[in-house]
């Protein structure tokens, strides 16, 4: 074993990722799977977009809040407005700095008014935890915060075909986005308690898994066989990152950071803006009323290429106007597509380039999503 694979956290289903020749990379402290033999990336994605693709998300954090009020309490941090779902759903909410910059973006199942599931990003669940730790000791609450980044599995079933999987597994689809249930089901004769919301990061139709992580393998092991019968394939981050860049999905550490806010990044539909407290209201407010220094846009190429994060976008004289969050090559369109933070003056339509190691990309500013979403479905 290499030693940076000694270094990092391995997920439940470890030895089966390595078992079927995936490339391991490192996301979040985690050794995961980028890809698997026998297509790649593109191959994966193009399942994902025409079948149906399987991916252990299982790096993902987990955390809990339980007790008397604990959605109450989490709605005067998270900044979505938890009052707009009922018990059954889950929300895309952030945790912000009190700059109003992001710390994470995360997704809240809201069990009930006593009992809140969280999944934060990998590398952001210590610091998630810690801030709503520190929130419920300055209002003295009386409240459970747990972190449970390694009780559960999370895996991801996405593609137009997802529903033949579960059905196939005999797992439960909820019928609206973002609803989710607690379901227990037999898998290889025994049961196994789980919890499934329709939800992704792909743009398709699709659903997230949580089983325990004890329980993880055995059911990664049904879904992948059922994955293979419907023609579709297990499916490793770096399938993931090309699919959630097509739909213009915001990525921590790219699209979000401690530096960048959801009025910048695009998002501020995730903030409840009438709520009477979050954190980083009130600066993320005067943002808000008096207009960002950035905005973020999506980059379509028009010269052969690939966009990459983290270089600099010029406009037709030659002056930096912005920097991309993400780039990549979209196996979709057939073309390279691209995030970026901007000079507000920027126009949809309006002709850019990409500064790659002192050669242009041209590129169009257009609205993300570059492909049409099946989300809803």
């Amino acid at each position: 074993m290499s030693e940076l694979s000694e270094e990092l956290l391995h997920g439940p289903l470890h030895q089966w990722h390595v078992d079927h020749g995936a490339k391991m990379a490192e996301f979040g402290g985690w050794l995961m799977p980028l890809q698997y033999d026998g297509g790649g990336v593109v191959a994966e994605h193009t399942a994902v977009r025409t079948a149906v693709g399987l991916f252990d998300v299982s790096h993902l954090g987990k955390a809990e809040i339980r007790g008397a009020g604990a959605v109450a309490f989490a709605n005067r941090c998270l900044s979505n407005d938890l009052e707009r779902i009922q018990p059954g759903h889950a929300q895309y909410t952030l945790a912000l700095t009190d700059r109003g910059t992001v710390t994470d973006d995360l997704i809240a199942y809201m069990r009930g008014e006593d009992d809140l599931f969280l999944i934060p990003n990998a590398a952001n669940t210590a610091a998630v935890v810690a801030a709503l730790e520190a929130a419920r000791a300055a209002e003295g609450a009386e409240l459970e915060i747990t972190d449970l980044h390694r009780s559960y599995g999370v895996f991801a079933v996405q593609g137009p075909l997802a529903n033949t999987v579960m059905a196939a597994v005999g797992l439960p689809q909820p019928a609206d986005y973002m609803s989710f249930v607690d379901a227990t089901v037999n898998i290889n004769g025994a049961d196994v308690a789980l919890t499934v919301c329709r939800t992704g990061y792909t743009g398709e139709l699709g659903y997230e898994v949580v089983p325990a992580w004890h329980d993880a393998a055995a059911v990664w092991e049904a879904l992948a066989a059922a994955v293979e019968i419907a023609g579709g394939r297990a499916a490793g981050l770096g399938a993931r990152d090309t699919l959630r860049t097509e739909m213009g999905y915001a990525l921590h550490g790219h699209e979000l950071s401690t530096e960048i806010t959801p009025v910048e990044a695009g998002i501020g539909w995730a903030v409840g803006w009438k709520k009477a407290a979050f954190w980083g209201k009130e600066v993320l407010t005067a943002q808000k009323a008096d207009g960002a220094p950035r905005k973020s846009v999506g980059l379509l190429a028009t010269d052969r290429g690939v966009p990459r994060a983290g270089v600099n976008v010029l406009d037709a004289e030659g002056n930096i106007v912005g920097h991309t969050t993400s780039g990549t090559f979209s196996p979709t369109l057939g073309n390279g597509v691209a995030l970026a933070l901007v000079d507000p003056a920027v126009e949809l339509g309006q002709a850019l380039a990409l500064d790659i190691r002192g050669r242009r990309l041209g590129v169009n500013v257009v609205k993300p999503p570059f492909v049409k979403a099946s989300t809803k479905a």
